[in-house]
């Protein structure tokens, strides 16, 4: 099992060696150790939690032209190629297909321990400081203006307007960063999403206290 978590390691961070800050390597990086504190703690299959964490954004759908196809299709031919059995396979690929927050809008039949892990990894890394910095990054990454007052954010959306949308990445606070502490799955993320959650509700009020030029 270490010969193929080593080679997947090689093999993301080769793939990712261009990616955007955000959802670099380091993503990765940082998603996995999280998601392995929490599954020492749940007594889940650390092996699944460990190639899933490293191949859940093997190719985010956002970075390929929105296609959500693109990302399990690359795992599985590469598990494949190493030779992982197929009940694995079939795991991560419910994993990658399940992970984000765009498709907790979506009805699924796929449910596992390890996903729910995962899943609040993932999002753990989308808040607090990291999450300030991510969110920044992507929106300087697409143009965006980080504020504008005469855009008030979506208080809610389909997937297809949470994908398509442009607004500026403060409204991208209220539309998912601050909703994620409420959609943690265990005991750890809650606690850990906790401290994050007040750091972005901190950084806001100082971020508009600065803005009208109180502070």
């Amino acid at each position: 099992m270490n010969s193929i978590i080593d080679k997947t390691e090689a093999y993301v961070k080769a793939t990712l060696r261009d990616a955007e800050g955000g959802h670099d390597w380091w993503h990765i990086h940082r998603v996995r150790n999280i998601a392995l504190r929490i599954a020492k703690e749940e007594s889940a299959d650390l092996f699944i939690i460990e190639l899933g964490a490293l191949l859940h954004d093997i190719a985010d759908a956002k970075f390929h032209g929105g296609n959500e196809e693109i990302g399990p299709q690359k795992a599985r031919q590469f598990l494949k190629s190493i030779e992982v059995p197929e009940e694995t396979v079939e795991h991560i690929d419910g994993i990658i297909r399940n992970i984000s927050f765009k498709n907790s809008f979506d009805e699924t039949s796929f449910s596992s321990l390890e996903l729910s892990i995962l899943q609040d990894a993932d999002r753990l890394d989308a808040i607090g400081a990291i999450g300030i910095a991510r969110a920044f990054s992507y929106g300087g990454l697409k143009g965006r203006a980080f504020y504008d007052p005469d855009i008030p954010p979506l208080s809610s959306q389909t997937k297809d307007q949470y994908k398509s949308n442009q607004a500026p990445t403060i409204n991208h606070f209220y539309e998912k960063l601050l909703r994620l502490k409420d959609m943690m799955h265990t005991q750890t993320a809650k606690n850990l999403a906790e401290e994050r959650h007040q750091y972005m509700e901190h950084y806001l009020e100082q971020f508009y206290s600065e803005w009208a030029g109180d502070k």
